[in-house]
């Protein structure tokens, strides 16, 4: 099974920028969006063979994800079921026969860190979520995290540290997620590798300079582990200031 996860922000304006080509030529069997950043009937797509599942914030132009997927799944729910998390169109989960597909895009704590406390309880709270989703079956997550883990996973850690999306707090809180039993899959399969990102600046040049950070990921319940076929990132596919994510698994 390929999965496909791309913070599009906008979709209105990726679709000018060759999301349905990029769409065709990754085919994947279920393709997670975050950051659409429209209402509904805003964004028409014809998708063939896809069942399209849509959450969008209260707000206008503001986040948003969506998911779209041959298999038709068990059930569709919309948000974490507390409405404080709830107005912004942040997370969509699906259930199929052996796992729950959840495709999130967190908040960002913003410049100043002026949500970094919200963000805090954001990740209290969606931590809670996934490990009760667990009790029933596994869980494979993906979408824009807003966290850089470790010097790594991007270019210039001395200089942005402390800034929104590489705290102290949000590094440990992605942390905490590895510690209750959580596989980041790039990082299985791509332990040192260097260089590799999926969201640039659009200031500075940063993409034509590679200056990126890794905030985009599929996460996977440890018990899926042997399961884990190929984890990759796009950064070949333009359209966003982010580019797509895959996970390939055994189902």
């Amino acid at each position: 099974m390929k999965l496909i996860s791309w913070n599009v922000n906008g979709i209105r304006a990726c679709l000018g920028k060759g999301f349905e080509e990029a769409f065709r030529s990754l085919d994947a069997d279920v393709f997670c969006l975050q950051e659409t950043k429209c209402q509904e009937g805003q964004a028409k797509l014809d998708l063939p063979g896809y069942h399209q599942y849509w959450n969008y914030a209260k707000r206008k132009g503001y986040s948003g994800t969506a998911v779209f997927t041959k298999k038709e799944p068990l059930r569709v729910q919309y948000g974490i079921g507390i409405d404080e998390h709830d107005q912004e169109g942040r997370v969509i989960t699906l259930e199929y026969s052996d796992f729950f597909l959840v495709t999130v895009y967190t908040p960002n704590s913003q410049d100043g860190l002026k949500r970094l406390e919200y963000r805090m309880t954001w990740e209290r709270d969606f931590l809670g979520y996934l490990k009760e989703l667990e009790k029933e079956k596994p869980v494979v997550f993906c979408g824009d995290l807003n966290v850089a883990h470790k010097e790594i996973d991007l270019k210039n850690p001395q200089s942005n540290h402390k800034n929104a999306g590489f705290t102290d707090e949000e590094r440990a809180c992605f942390s905490r997620l590895l510690e209750n039993g959580f596989i980041d899959t790039f990082r299985y399969f791509n332990p040192d590798q260097t260089d590799i990102y999926s969201w640039w600046s659009y200031r500075f040049q940063a993409r034509d300079r590679n200056a990126g950070w890794r905030i985009d990921y599929f996460v996977v319940s440890e018990i899926l582990k042997d399961r884990l076929e190929g984890a990759s990132i796009h950064t070949e596919i333009y359209g966003s200031d982010h580019c797509p994510v895959e996970l390939d698994l055994q189902v």
